[in-house]
């Protein structure tokens, strides 16, 4: 690591890392759930409800010229952040799935018959499957599905496989929120592309490890949650290629969607507004532009590395517990660690470690497919930050190590 990436300085940034669990100091594992929020992202939203507090898009006072200013530099620095080609290929929604939903919804409903096909894959959280089969039943198309190795890859010869011309959804994360797993999305996406197939990303666990850049992709569609990046809840993004985007019907109807009604018929305004009816969450889009620039002032690639490093202390400390499992090991993750211990529960597990002060996530974490898959019921879950530190992942182990005696091991 380079001397700028001071892990004491960015612990500090973040109030909640210094509070005692249980008398405990908090170990907080459960980051692919939602992560904790910076002191920027925590004022930020402060200022905009305590000086900037209007709505926007209508007024011409003051206060409503500044929070809608705020409110579209956000979309801009979005945009950056994706390298998307234009700001109007942000649409700001609630969180991932209902990105995911919309593209269902809009794109899909408009694109797909009976016998046309979606190409999901097994390491799928629910957010991009169930859409998808509401889709399939609705309109007579097939869910096709491509399977992973023991160790949790991408099997992309599978793939290859299952496209035909009938394939007309893609749909992918670009990291298992279950196993950390990375999919190769510039090579899916370039392969499905020659079918004339389109690509959807669920990037909920992309974007807080890993540097995104939608053109290189070349993805038709990326979904991504503000809460997973350091920001607030109930706001994500959904980013779309501009020409799909002005194809698309709208999914829900209301204000800020329109250019004119009237009784005898209804004129959509453009991508994004289209997209965006009623009043947003202004504030958690101010929190997002506050996250992201927290996050390029730390370092997209130091916090790749850092992350990268973290990962391979606790791969090396797990795998030397005695009855451990490692679930998924795949050669490309992220910084998530998935386990079974001997025969215990895993939320007997995440019930002890919660008393040791030490956040996991224990159970299906949405994935159950992942789950079938190595016939397993559910896992422990400690997926990383690059706020946490080798000395936590030592205490995750030692607690472990608690857990064992408590079962008799």
């Amino acid at each position: 690591m380079t001397a700028s990436f001071d892990i004491a300085k960015i612990r500090r940034d973040f109030p909640v890392l210094s509070e005692k669990i249980r008398s405990k100091d908090l170990v907080y594992f459960d980051n692919g759930a939602t992560t904790q929020k910076p002191l920027t992202v925590i004022y930020a939203l402060q200022h905009y409800y305590a000086r900037e507090n209007a709505n926007i898009h209508r007024g011409v006072h003051f206060l409503s010229q500044q929070a809608t200013f705020a409110y579209e530099r956000a979309r801009g620095r979005v945009g950056q952040f994706l390298n998307a080609r234009e700001s109007s290929e942000v649409v700001f929604v609630r969180g991932t799935t209902e990105a995911l939903n919309l593209v269902a919804h809009s794109y899909g409903r408009s694109q797909l018959g009976p016998d046309d096909e979606i190409i999901v894959s097994q390491l799928e959280h629910h957010s991009n499957i169930v859409p998808w089969q509401l889709l399939c039943a609705e309109k007579g198309a097939r869910l096709r599905v491509v399977p992973i190795s023991d160790t949790g890859e991408f099997l992309f010869d599978e793939y290859a496989k299952l496209l035909s011309e009938r394939t007309r959804i893609v749909a992918v994360a670009h990291a298992s929120n279950a196993l950390g797993t990375i999919l190769p999305i510039k090579e899916i996406a370039a392969l499905a592309h020659q079918h004339g197939a389109v690509v959807v990303v669920d990037g909920a666990q992309g974007v807080p490890h890993l540097p995104v850049d939608v053109q290189d992709l070349d993805c038709d569609f990326y979904a991504f949650s503000a809460h997973k990046l350091f920001g607030p809840t109930g706001i994500g993004v959904l980013y779309g290629k501009q020409a799909l985007l002005r194809a698309m019907p709208p999914w829900e109807g209301g204000g800020s969607m329109i250019e004119k009604v009237s009784f005898t018929g209804t004129t959509y305004a453009p991508p994004p507004m289209r997209f965006e009816a009623g009043t947003p969450h202004i504030a958690g889009v101010i929190g997002l532009e506050a996250a992201i620039d927290y996050v390029n002032a730390v370092g997209r690639e130091q916090i790749a590395a850092y992350e990268a490093d973290l990962l391979a202390h606790a791969d090396a400390a797990l795998a030397a517990i005695p009855g451990l499992r490692l679930i998924g090991t795949a050669r490309e993750r992220v910084a998530v660690l998935s386990f079974a211990l001997d025969d215990i529960h895993p939320h007997d597990i995440g019930t002890i470690l919660d008393a040791e002060g030490i956040a996991v996530r224990a159970g299906h974490h949405c994935a159950q497919p992942v789950m079938q898959f190595y016939q397993v019921p559910a896992t422990v879950r400690a997926s990383l930050a690059f706020y946490n530190t080798r000395a936590e992942i030592d205490a995750l182990v030692a607690a472990l190590h608690k857990v064992k005696k408590v079962f008799g091991g």
